[in-house]
């Protein structure tokens, strides 16, 4: 057989050349849309409430058990500062996921080790049981709020490397920010509908409260009290449910109200709503989630680029009193 010409053997290689030169542009258009959140890929991104341009990016998955350890906190009546050293912990030792394996028998969020007094398996990989054991314990270690963050981090993981929780500040600060409900609207995701869980109302009050406490679902003013003895009967009257504004609606909604923890100032109130509105959106995913509104603002899973507008709908999209989220049921 002839060897090719010069000429040909050009053509091939600038045929290959060019093949190659299309194959990475397309490996680099395909990493940039998942970078950037291009469209079908889901994304949470958090940023700063100062303005100051910073920002984190995190999985639909990572941001769930992020908002997991941020409500067990807040619920405790941990201050802001307990729920940042949480999530640097988290971030350091697990990427904020559950993870079923790790050193020895180290186990979750936290890889707290069964061996070690900290739970059974199940109980560890239980993200909301295996926060408040991390709370449990930093509640013991005296002045921690004051303390550097690798150190109090330390107090409770006693890890082989106490300095590694350092990096992670700057990202579990905003976080911190956004999902105790400090910075408003700072927290936003592309979501798309996680196949392997259920969503619709139930299961956004279930797992509301999981996170919260069932008193979460309380309407604003309640008070649990005792079921007092029977009295003689009188003549049956026709039942009637009570209003409770946590109930979902034929339409997939699910209506919070809005309470401050501890201090009933309209700023704390406030703060209740937003830390609610971010742990609904941070949860968008897993709950088939598909519109979040609080003080006049909207987020929607269907707005294409993630991100909270001015509301535009009724009254209630425009109450500061509850935190309205619609799902797919």
């Amino acid at each position: 057989m002839p060897e090719p010409s010069p000429a040909r053997r050009r053509g091939r290689l600038l045929r290959r050349g060019a093949s190659l030169c299309l194959l990475l542009a397309l490996a680099g258009y395909l990493a940039v849309q998942y970078v950037t959140g291009g469209p079908g890929v889901p994304r949470c991104v958090v940023v700063s409430g100062r303005g100051d341009g910073a920002s984190y990016e995190l999985t639909p998955e990572q941001a769930v058990n992020a908002a997991t350890i941020s409500a067990v906190g807040t619920s405790r009546g941990l201050p802001e500062r307990a729920v940042t050293i949480a999530l640097a912990t988290a971030l350091q030792e697990s990427g904020l996921r559950n993870l079923d394996h790790g050193d020895r028998d180290s186990l979750g969020l936290f890889q707290q080790r069964p061996s070690q007094g900290w739970g059974t398996e199940e109980q560890i990989m239980d993200p909301a049981y295996a926060a408040g054991e991390f709370y449990t314990h930093l509640s013991e270690v005296p002045g921690y709020s004051g303390l550097p963050l690798t150190v109090a981090a330390q107090r409770v993981q006693r890890s082989g490397f106490p300095d590694a929780y350092a990096k992670h500040e700057p990202d579990a600060a905003l976080l911190a920010a956004a999902l105790t409900g400090r910075a408003a609207a700072t927290l936003t995701c592309r979501a798309l509908p996680d196949a392997t869980h259920d969503g619709g109302p139930d299961a956004v009050r279930a797992a509301l409260a999981r996170d919260f406490g069932h008193d979460v679902l309380q309407p604003a003013g309640a008070v649990a009290s005792k079921p007092s003895k029977p009295s003689k009967p009188s003549k049956p009257s026709k039942p009637s449910k009570p209003p409770s504004p946590a109930s979902p609606s034929d339409d997939g909604t699910v209506t919070i109200p809005v309470r401050a923890v501890g201090a009933a100032s309209e700023a704390a109130v406030g703060r209740r709503g937003w830390e609610l509105a971010h742990w609904a959106v941070a949860n968008s995913s897993r709950l088939h989630i598909e519109r979040v509104s609080y003080a006049g603002r909207v987020w929607a899973a269907d707005d294409g680029t993630g991100a909270w507008r001015e509301a535009d709908g009724g009254s209630g999209e425009r109450s500061a009193g509850a935190v309205r989220i619609v799902t797919g049921q």
